[in-house]
C-alpha cells in the first residue's frame, strides 16, 4: 500500500508537463516515477489528438487511459484501444466552409481518425505542424472525408474571438469552442470537453472525485479543474485561468508536477 493509492493526477500536456524547450522537465520525471511507487496514477488530458501525441506518449510514465483532442476521446495506449470516440456534427463542413468564408483570415485543420487535413493554412497553422511533427493534407473542405473528431481554428486572438462568436450565433448548441491558447481555437461535440471526459474517465477507474487532482494552464483546461479536489497550475497560465482562481505553482520548465506532488506529499 502506497499514500498515494486510489488517487489520480492529470496534466495537461504542452506548456504545463511538457515545457517551453520541448521537453518533460527531469524534476517532473523524478515526482511521476515517486508518484506511481507509492500508488498513485497518472495521465494525460490534452488538446492534442492521437496522431499529434502518440509520438510523444513515451516522455512520461503514464499508466492511465489518456484524455484526447480536448475531450473527444480516451486512449489506452498500453492496450492500444480507443475507450471512448466523439464526433462533431455532420453538418460541420457546411458550418465550417461558411465560417472560413465569412471570415477569410481563418485557418483550420479538421481531423478525420488518425488524418489530419489542413483549410487555408495560415502561419499559425504551419508553426503548429512544424511543433507536432506530423504529415497532414491540404485541400477543399468538400473533399475532407468525413466524420471529424476535432477542428481547430487558427489565427490571432481578436479574429479567434469573432470566429467564436460566428459559431455561437450562426451553429447554437451544435459546437464547444474553447481556447487552448490564443492562437488555436479548439471545436470539438457540444458538450465534449476536458471536464466531461476526465468525469468519464474516473468513472471507468472507479477514482472518487475528492481523490482527483487536475493541472493546466490554459481556457480548455479550466472544466477538468474545476473536477479537481485542489486545481492547480503553472506559473505561466493564461491569465484566464488566473482569474478563474487555480492555485498556482512554478513555472512549467521549472517542473510543476514536482511542486503538485510535493505538495500532496506533504498531504497525505
Amino acid at each position: 500500500m502506497g499514500k498515494f493509492d486510489g488517487l489520480l493526477l492529470v496534466s495537461d500536456f504542452d506548456d504545463t508537463l511538457y515545457d517551453s524547450h520541448h521537453r518533460v522537465p527531469p524534476r517532473n520525471l523524478a515526482a511521476i516515477n515517486y508518484w506511481l511507487r507509492e500508488g498513485g496514477r497518472f495521465t494525460v488530458a490534452t488538446g492534442r489528438a492521437y496522431t499529434t501525441f502518440a509520438p510523444y506518449f513515451h516522455l512520461a510514465p503514464i499508466n492511465a487511459p489518456v484524455v484526447l483532442s480536448n475531450g473527444s476521446a480516451i486512449y489506452d495506449f498500453h492496450k492500444q484501444i480507443m475507450l471512448v470516440e466523439t464526433q462533431l456534427d455532420p453538418r460541420a463542413p457546411q458550418d465550417f466552409q461558411a465560417l472560413m468564408d465569412a471570415i477569410p483570415s481563418l485557418g483550420m485543420e479538421a481531423y478525420h481518425g488518425e488524418d489530419i487535413y489542413v483549410f487555408r493554412p495560415n502561419h499559425v497553422t504551419y508553426g503548429h505542424m512544424a511543433k507536432v511533427g506530423t504529415e497532414y493534407t491540404v485541400c477543399p473542405i468538400p473533399d475532407m472525408p468525413t466524420p471529424w473528431n476535432k477542428i481547430i481554428v487558427q489565427q490571432e486572438y481578436d479574429q479567434l474571438l469573432m470566429a467564436r462568436a460566428w459559431l455561437e450565433e450562426h451553429c447554437p448548441e451544435r459546437y464547444e469552442a474553447i481556447f487552448s491558447n490564443r492562437y488555436y481555437l479548439e471545436i470539438t461535440r457540444r458538450g465534449c470537453n476536458k471536464g466531461g471526459m476526465v468525469q468519464r474517465l474516473i468513472d471507468m477507474l472507479g477514482v472518487e472525485r475528492d481523490n482527483l487532482y487536475c493541472v493546466g494552464d490554459n481556457q480548455n483546461d479550466i472544466p477538468m479543474m474545476a473536477l479537481s479536489a485542489i486545481p492547480f497550475a503553472p506559473a505561466n497560465c493564461a491569465q484566464e485561468v488566473k482569474d478563474w482562481g487555480a492555485k498556482l505553482l512554478c513555472h512549467c520548465d521549472e517542473g510543476v508536477i514536482g511542486d503538485i506532488v510535493e505538495t500532496l506529499d506533504r498531504t497525505y
